[in-house]
C-alpha cells in the first residue's frame, strides 16, 4: 500500500527520535505542571535535522500540514509550521491568504514560544507587509499568549522593511503584558527596531522605562552603551 505524505513525514521524524534528547528539552521548554508548556511531548529532535525532513516535503498540501498541526508531538508540529514557512516563498498573494488562514485557525497548537519565533515573520508577517495590520491587533487582543506572542513577533517581518511603527504600537499595548514569555517577545523586537532607528528606540525607552517590565527593558537595550545601559536600569 502506498503511503500518504503524511504518513512519510511522521515515519520519517519518528526514526529521529532520541529519548534523552527528549527529556532535556521537555525541561528547557517548561512542560512540568503549571509551566506554559505543560503536557507537551517532545521527540527529541534538533531544529536542524527537522527543516531537513521540512524542505524535503516542502510541496506538502495544506491537507497534509493541518494533519501534522494535530500531531502530539511539538517537532512534528514545527515541521508542519516550516513547511508552511517554505511554501510561503513562492506562493503567489492568494495561496498566501490560504496559508496564513490555516495557519490562525491553529494558533492553539502553535503552542511554545519556538513554534510561534520560527514561523510568526515568515507567515503572518509576510502577508501582511503590503496589507492592512488589523488582524494584528486582534491576535494582540486575544486571551491565548500565543495570538499575542505571534502579534510581537510577526512584526520583525516589517523591521527588516524598515518599518517600526506597529512594533512600537504593539509595544505600548503589552507593557503591562503578565507573562515573562510577552515581555522577552517585546523586548527582542524593540532591540530589532533599534538596530534600524536607535534614537526612536531610545526615545521610547526614556519615556516608558518606569512601566517596562524589567526583562523586556534589557532585552530592549542590550544594544545600548554599557554605562547608558547600566543608567537606565538604575533608574528602574
Amino acid at each position: 500500500m502506498v503511503k500518504t505524505e503524511y504518513e512519510i513525514i511522521t515515519g520519517e521524524m519518528t526514526a529521529l527520535r532520541d529519548d534523552a534528547q527528549s527529556e532535556q528539552l521537555q525541561r528547557f521548554f517548561k512542560t512540568g505542571e503549571g509551566e506554559y508548556g505543560h503536557g507537551d511531548k517532545f521527540l527529541g529532535i534538533k531544529v536542524p535535522a527537522t527543516r531537513s525532513v521540512a524542505r524535503r516535503h516542502k510541496t506538502a498540501d495544506n491537507d497534509t500540514l493541518r494533519r501534522l498541526m494535530q500531531s502530539e508531538w511539538h517537532e512534528i508540529r514545527l515541521c508542519a509550521l516550516l513547511i508552511m514557512v517554505e511554501k510561503m516563498k513562492k506562493a503567489d498573494d492568494g495561496a498566501r491568504r490560504e496559508l496564513t488562514d490555516m495557519y490562525l485557525s491553529v494558533t492553539d497548537r502553535i503552542n511554545n514560544w519556538d513554534l510561534v519565533d520560527l514561523s510568526a515573520p515568515h507567515i503572518v508577517g509576510t502577508y501582511l507587509l503590503d496589507k492592512p495590520r488589523d488582524l494584528l491587533y486582534t491576535l494582540a487582543g486575544s486571551p491565548l499568549l500565543w495570538d499575542n506572542r505571534i502579534a510581537m513577533v510577526a512584526t520583525y517581518a516589517f523591521i527588516k522593511q524598515g518599518d517600526l511603527d506597529d512594533t512600537y504600537d504593539l509595544a505600548l499595548r503589552f507593557i503591562s503584558h503578565p507573562h515573562e514569555l510577552m515581555h522577552k517577545a517585546t523586548g527582542w523586537m524593540l532591540r530589532e527596531a533599534g538596530k534600524r532607528d536607535m534614537g526612536r528606540l531610545r526615545a521610547f525607552v526614556m519615556e516608558h522605562h518606569a512601566q517596562m517590565p524589567r526583562t523586556m527593558l534589557r532585552y530592549a537595550i542590550e544594544k545600548f552603551p554599557e554605562d547608558e545601559r547600566k543608567m537606565i536600569l538604575r533608574m528602574k
